[in-house]
């Protein structure tokens, strides 16, 4: 027999439940934004609102100190005919291409350590130390190994009885010689980025692979390098996000020179709005732009084609 419920007191106040508020019934999909926030703001103000205002700025002609003049799009125009401005573009281009030689050297490298013997923690430090170096102090030592009269280049190439060639003053070589002073330390990045991707690739594939008869290249073909994809897609953007805003080896080794020759977007940008042309902040935004949108077909490109293979995953 069941105990009856006993009914409310006669007189007394009937217990009703409160409505949530609309916080309380939604904090699991508020909590997460109310820890992103901070980030956000912060990213909106330093990155997002800086990259319209200088869109906005390139339409102007101004100094950074009087009164902005509305000039429309002759800034552009005048990008159309600047000679100094397609060199930049080209030697981007150059640093595009064989910055990317980053990624294989790094994998390369990267397998080469991923192996269990004495003492390979400290050759896996000794390989990630260029990274950790500043760019400067990378530009000031490579500085020093190509200089004709005392540094490495030069001793090699006068015991061989031939005369040291001047690698940062000749327009030819310059830009070859910075690229692959910055190819150091990215290799060393990307050389991280897949020892991190090895320690998390599947033993047991590994292992069906063997059963399978995959050997050597075949292996890493088709057993390891797909579980590195998402190693191989950072490498890729990281490095050419390096290779577009490369300024800081130019502004130290050569200061664009010589006669210019050395220039990338980047650095030309500086010279515009901030050095010798008279601060054309103008001008500079407008380089800017067209820097940024070099930029993100590369990096909408990448992710469109990232999502495309997680989506043929599923």
């Amino acid at each position: 027999m069941t105990d009856a419920v006993a009914p409310p007191i006669a007189g007394s106040p009937a217990r009703t439940r409160k409505p949530r508020s609309w916080m309380r019934r939604n904090r699991v999909t508020i909590a997460p934004w109310l820890f992103l926030a901070p980030a956000l703001i912060m990213f909106a103000i330093y990155v997002i609102i800086p990259i319209f205002q200088s869109i906005w700025i390139s339409f102007y002609e101004w100094d950074g100190l009087g009164e902005a003049e509305w000039i429309g799009l002759r800034n552009y125009e005048d990008l159309w005919y600047d000679d100094r401005f397609y060199t930049s573009l080209k030697n981007n281009v150059i640093w595009l291409v064989l910055y990317m030689l980053a990624v294989p050297a790094g994998l390369g490298i990267a397998l080469f350590l991923n192996q269990t013997v004495t003492g390979i923690r400290v050759y896996k430090s000794l390989f990630f130390f260029p990274f950790v170096i500043s760019q400067v102090v990378v530009g000031l030592i490579f500085a020093w190994f190509y200089n004709p009269n005392f540094g490495i280049v030069g001793q090699v190439w006068e015991f061989f009885g031939a005369n040291p060639p001047s690698i940062l003053g000749d327009e030819d070589l310059v830009t070859y010689g910075i690229i692959f002073a910055g190819l150091w330390p990215q290799i060393a990045y990307c050389m991280i980025l897949y020892l991190t991707g090895l320690n998390n690739v599947s033993p047991d594939q590994i292992e069906a692979g063997r059963l399978d008869g995959a050997r050597g290249f075949r292996m890493l073909w088709h057993v390891i390098l797909p579980q590195l994809r998402p190693a191989t897609f950072i490498a890729v953007v990281v490095t050419v996000i390096g290779a577009l805003r490369s300024f800081d080896l130019i502004a130290i080794m050569t200061q664009g020179g010589p006669y210019g020759s050395s220039n990338v977007l980047a650095y030309y940008m500086y010279e515009v709005a901030l050095s010798e042309y008279g601060f054309r902040y103008g001008y500079g935004s407008a380089i800017a732009t067209v820097l940024f949108t070099i930029m993100l077909i590369y990096i909408s490109y990448f992710l469109w084609r990232m999502y495309q293979d997680e989506k043929g995953d599923r």
